[in-house]
């Protein structure tokens, strides 16, 4: 698959290849999957649903295809196609997605402490800094806000890091001669687009520099996991970054 070209190539063998590859991936991610679609049902029918899986379920909608299970199964169908094509072994280990967790972890952990600098920093530059903090919350809000955590590792990395930049690094591409520049301009803008996307809608927050910066900078760093790690990083660091976050500070 042509997906192929736009990552870094990888090491001959070990874990560093076989954590990137789509069927260690889809392993990887799949409970993250699992829970969210799990989760949304369990919630019931008004609950409010991840941003990109909206959009992703009206675009399709929008090209006459719809069905409750269409983006967890298409996200399936990618990644197994993708291994498909791209020849490698159909097997992997228990060790290799117990590293990727650990993986995941440190990079959540070290993105925990990019955003305390990134408010510091603005602090210090006369910038104000709004924390949300949710109080008096019940166990049921806060499982749906894990849900939609999971949610969103799956579904916007599937969107702004799996689909869109390999199609902005071939759009590009076409006016830029040169691999490096058109690689970064993709996963800035593409970052920009992330950020942007949580202020639009009806459920969008409100406009706030503090928080847009913030996730530009997220967006870059998901962007960087993906094209040297692997969508299965990226994802499973995005959940597990918006998780520790979402956490309550004093419990239920």
């Amino acid at each position: 698959m042509e997906a192929r070209s736009y990552v870094p190539p990888a090491a001959s063998g070990g874990y560093w290849h076989q954590s990137r590859r789509p069927l260690t991936c889809l392993l990887f991610v799949l409970p993250l999957l699992v829970c969210y679609e799990v989760g949304m049902v369990w919630l019931g029918p008004g609950a409010l649903r991840n941003g990109a899986d909206v959009w992703l379920q009206q675009f399709f909608a929008f090209v006459g295809l719809g069905g409750f299970l269409l983006l967890p199964f298409l996200t399936v169908s990618v990644l197994l196609g993708w291994h498909h094509v791209s020849g490698q072994p159909w097997r992997t280990s228990s060790g290799v997605l117990y590293t990727m967790a650990a993986e995941c972890s440190l990079f959540a952990m070290l993105l925990v402490v990019v955003a305390h600098l990134h408010a510091m920093a603005l602090s210090f530059s006369g910038i104000p800094v709004a924390c949300d903090v949710v109080k008096n919350s019940s166990a049921e809000i806060y499982f749906g806000h894990m849900v939609r955590y999971c949610g969103a590792g799956i579904y916007e990395e599937l969107l702004f890091r799996l689909m869109l930049v390999p199609l902005t690094i071939v759009g590009i591409g076409l006016a830029v001669a040169s691999r490096r520049i058109t690689i970064g301009m993709a996963l800035v803008s593409t970052s920009v687009l992330f950020s942007l996307a949580h202020y639009i809608g009806p459920h969008g927050e409100s406009f706030l520099f503090y928080t847009f910066a913030f996730r530009c900078v997220a967006g870059c760093f998901f962007a960087v996991l993906f094209v040297f790690r692997g969508f299965g990083i990226a994802a499973g660091t995005h959940a597990l970054y918006d998780i520790l976050v979402g956490l309550p500070p004093n419990g239920l």
